[in-house]
C-alpha cells in the first residue's frame, strides 16, 4: 500500500514539475483580398520574412484577451514590421501559429505568431 502510495506521489509530482507545451500552426489564407497579378515575367522580388506576435497569460484559467484579439494584435505587429503602406508590396503565404505552455490548469501561456513573404513588385 505504501509502495502505490509513493509511486502516485511521484508521478503526480512529475506531471505537476514538469514544463509542458503544446504547439499548433494553421496554414489559411487569412486575406480574403482577391487580387489578379500578371506573373508572365520576372517583376517582382521576394523581400523576406516579416512576424508579428502577441501573448496572454491565464492563471487558473482565468486571462487576458479572447483569442480573436491575440490574433489581432499578432497580425497588426506583423503589417507594421511589413511597411506595405504606399509601396508596391504584398503579404502571401500567411502561417498561424499557437504555443501553449507552462503548467496548465494553474498557469500557461499562450502565444500566437503570425508570419508571411513579402513581395515586392518591380516594373
Amino acid at each position: 500500500m505504501k509502495a502505490n502510495i509513493k509511486t502516485i506521489s511521484v508521478l503526480f509530482l512529475l506531471t505537476i514539475l514538469s514544463s509542458c507545451g503544446y504547439n499548433h500552426m494553421h496554414v489559411l489564407n487569412q486575406n480574403h483580398n482577391n487580387t489578379q497579378v500578371e506573373l508572365s515575367q520576372n517583376n517582382f522580388e521576394v523581400l523576406g520574412q516579416v512576424k508579428g506576435s502577441a501573448e496572454v497569460n491565464y492563471v487558473l484559467i482565468f486571462g487576458g484577451r479572447k483569442k480573436q484579439e491575440l490574433y489581432n494584435a499578432a497580425y497588426s505587429e506583423m503589417l507594421e514590421k511589413a511597411d506595405i503602406v504606399g509601396n508596391a508590396k504584398v503579404l502571401t503565404n500567411i502561417i498561424t501559429e499557437q504555443h501553449i505552455g507552462g503548467y496548465p490548469p494553474f498557469f500557461y501561456t499562450r502565444t500566437l505568431t503570425v508570419k508571411a513573404n513579402v513581395v515586392q513588385f518591380t516594373k
